[in-house]
């Protein structure tokens, strides 16, 4: 799909979306904003928090006089770019965000140097000590392997050179705190903006969840946790992954599993294959003019490929794979508790399955009401790096 037609296809969910919105007053407090409704008024107050205006108080932007790009300023002064960016430094954290609510987050944009595996945000909602969001950056934004790719759709885009951008609706009704702690060995640069409006929060809005879990290798005849240990009542509305396949051949057979409301031995919910759940088909495969298959990167409002890494024949041997798949016009409703899986399956002699050992990464998205059952311990900077 071209980036022309991508545009035309979010244009037309978007109105889609907007005709089936908030239906009257009572209903619309400046959260649900699509083309169908963009024309209605609110009282919701507009800030952004950026280098240039960290608290992001009403008429306190770009009034820096001492950032860190100051020299490039010297001859300017105030108020003309003085402070654009932070510098993180090694093995600290460093807070992006602290906002006073209620409100929510609408976009957030960034463009970190670095390891991006080695940069972890957390975000804390209300007065909770333990994130309801923990994560690498890279992976959170759709590109776990450490290399650009980019990417277009409803929830997250990745634009050239390394911008990320998300879209997800994040409320929180007494304050928000974003951090980002650099567990690498140099220091990193970080731009950034968090954009987001004062408003009241409706009853039955949940909370935003982003969680990370990665496995290398899976054990043999293993199956991989996208998550797990879920309590209370929410929806699910997105899966990251970054597949990295450890054999020669087609990988994509598993099927993903969505273990609903008690659901022991066997999930309510059982997709057909990896490449189904992700919207794709027969290996995402497509031929080339001499007539040989290749895998085919794509995206599209609410699903993709968007990264292939191909093996050169060296030290790049195996093939690594960035997929995505938002759940957001079919979140999967659970009201008590939510486990999901999906399986590594490639295909061995005489037609028959064969479990793989790959390395899997992912991340997945869930709003849910508060608190939350504690998260695995993230894993520690070996085991997050990419080789």
């Amino acid at each position: 799909m071209s980036i022309i037609q991508n545009i035309q296809a979010m244009t037309a969910a978007l109105l889609v979306a907007g005709a089936g919105g908030a239906g009257g007053a009572e209903a619309f407090n400046g959260l649900d904003l699509h083309l169908g409704n963009l024309s209605r008024l609110s009282r919701a107050e507009s800030r952004s928090i950026s280098p240039e205006n960290f608290t992001g108080e009403k008429g306190k932007g770009g009034m820096s006089t001492d950032g860190p790009a100051l020299h490039a300023a010297r001859d300017l002064g105030q108020g003309w770019k003085v402070s654009p960016y932070v510098i993180i430094r090694k093995k600290t954290t460093f807070t992006l965000a602290e906002i006073k609510g209620p409100g929510a987050i609408q976009q957030i944009w960034m463009t970190p140097t670095g390891n991006w595996r080695h940069s972890i945000l957390r975000f804390f909602w209300d007065d909770e000590a333990e994130p309801s969001i923990e994560c690498p950056v890279g992976d959170f934004f759709a590109c776990g392997w450490g290399k650009y790719a980019q990417l277009a759709s409803m929830a997250v885009c990745v634009n050239p050179g390394s911008a990320f951008n998300c879209y997800w609706q994040m409320p929180f009704r007494k304050k928000a705190r974003i951090t980002m702690e650099n567990i690498d060995e140099a220091d990193m640069t970080l731009y950034y903006q968090v954009n987001y409006t004062l408003t009241e929060i409706p009853s039955d809005a949940a909370y935003f969840h982003a969680q990370f879990r990665r496995v290398n290798p899976l054990p043999y005849k293993g199956v991989y946790t996208i998550l797990d240990g879920v309590k209370g009542q929410g929806h699910y509305v997105g899966t990251y992954m970054a597949w990295g396949v450890n054999n020669t051949g087609w990988w994509g057979e598993g099927e993903i599993k969505f273990f609903l409301d008690g659901d022991k031995e066997f999930p309510t919910i059982c997709g057909t294959g990896t490449e189904d759940y992700f919207c794709g088909s027969y290996n995402f495969d497509t031929k080339t003019p001499d007539g040989k298959g290749r895998y085919t990167e794509f995206f599209t409002p609410y699903s993709g490929l968007p990264q292939v890494i191909r093996p050169d024949g060296l030290y790049e041997s195996q093939q690594r794979f960035g997929l995505y798949r938002w759940h957001i016009v079919d979140p999967i409703r659970f009201q008590k508790d939510l486990k999901v899986t999906i399986q590594a399956l490639g295909w061995r002699s005489g037609g028959r399955y064969l479990p793989l050992q790959d390395d899997i990464a992912s991340v997945a998205f869930w709003y849910q009401t508060e608190p939350h059952a504690p998260f695995p311990k993230l894993p520690d900077k070996d085991s997050l790096e990419i080789r």
